[in-house]
């Protein structure tokens, strides 16, 4: 059975230009991933880690440089129809609700406007918005219909943009960090209301965060990715309860445990000159790192079933973890 999602060997670089010179960055490379009808993925890895570049190549937002990425089998660099089509199949949470929404236009416009373009509706879409609204709990519905974004708060925002996002009918739903602008109630209403809607609406979600406790509470698997490569990769659980790469490990205990004890305290000060080259690029921040790890770039390790670690530590058949 096709994945509803495959990516093989992503990749972008960008260019930039001076009147003397052109320099490269690459800002993602060698992703692969693939993503079920009804699953929740969660890429996680902190600010510049390519996160959201990845989003906006699944979204066409900006083309890939390297790689393919297939909906249902469908090749979306190579299908014409396919690129036009990919509203109403993917769609997009973004950060920050408050920039995301149009303050000229009432909450009604919005929402129905994008259903009119791409012919979900015919004829009047206020009925269909007030469904929405309704879906995403902000009811009365026809008490928010005419409002303007700048007459909601914070949280009524997002679920604006939420059901701006469902009156397309995606079969995939990126959000790119819905809750880093919220309280943290507020945050955990937004993921509880998103794992509701994949449930009711048969969809499947990618999380894109920073934050492994939202992507424990929410995801099936979890892409951890630094400088632009997954470093590990696996079911959700397992990758919690025992993290393979030293990355994993660092971003696990970066978030405050009461009840860890000073032996269990990863080695975090690292001091090593970052450098460009063949090695791996987490090499300066890293402290299991060998020799080798500068020298020369591994390639993903399957370490058990369904997980995958990017490291020398686990190549060989030797390694931590085995």
């Amino acid at each position: 059975m096709k994945s509803l999602l495959q990516v093989n060997d992503l990749g972008k670089t960008f260019t930039s230009r001076s009147m003397f010179k052109k320099k490269q960055f690459q800002a993602v490379r060698n992703v692969q991933f693939s993503l079920e009808r009804g699953e929740v993925l969660a890429i996680v890895g902190e600010s510049g880690s390519g996160k959201s570049t990845i989003a906006r190549m699944l979204t066409n937002l900006i083309p890939a440089t390297d790689g393919d990425i297939y909906y249902n089998g469908e090749a979306l660099r190579q299908n014409r129809d396919l690129r036009r089509r990919l509203p109403t199949f993917v769609q997009m949470i973004f950060q920050d609700p408050f920039a995301a929404l149009n303050p000229h236009h009432t909450i009604g416009y919005i929402i129905g406007r994008p259903m009119q373009v791409q012919r979900q509706v015919k004829g009047d879409t206020r009925p269909r918005v007030l469904e929405l609204l309704r879906k995403v709990g902000l009811a009365p519905a026809e008490d928010f219909i005419d409002k303007y974004p700048y007459q909601l708060s914070g949280g009524q925002k997002q679920r604006v943009v939420i059901a701006k996002v469902l009156g397309l009918n995606p079969k995939v739903i990126i959000a790119d960090e819905p809750t880093s602008m919220l309280d943290v109630s507020i945050g955990v209403d937004i993921m509880n209301l998103l794992l509701d809607l994949k449930d009711k609406e048969d969809l499947s979600l990618i999380l894109i965060t920073h934050n492994l406790g939202s992507a424990r509470y929410m995801a099936d698997r979890i892409m951890v990715m630094y400088a632009g490569q997954v470093m590990e990769y696996g079911p959700a659980e397992e990758l919690i309860q025992r993290p393979q790469h030293p990355y994993t490990k660092l971003l696990l205990y970066s978030s405050p445990d009461p009840w860890r004890s000073a032996e269990e305290e990863p080695v975090t000060d690292v001091q090593r000159e970052p450098f460009s080259g063949a090695g791996c690029s987490f090499y300066h921040r890293c402290p299991s790192a060998k020799d080798v790890c500068r020298a020369t770039q591994v390639a993903a390790v399957e370490t058990e079933s369904g997980r995958s670690v990017l490291c020398h530590l686990y190549a060989q058949g030797g390694g931590e973890g085995r």
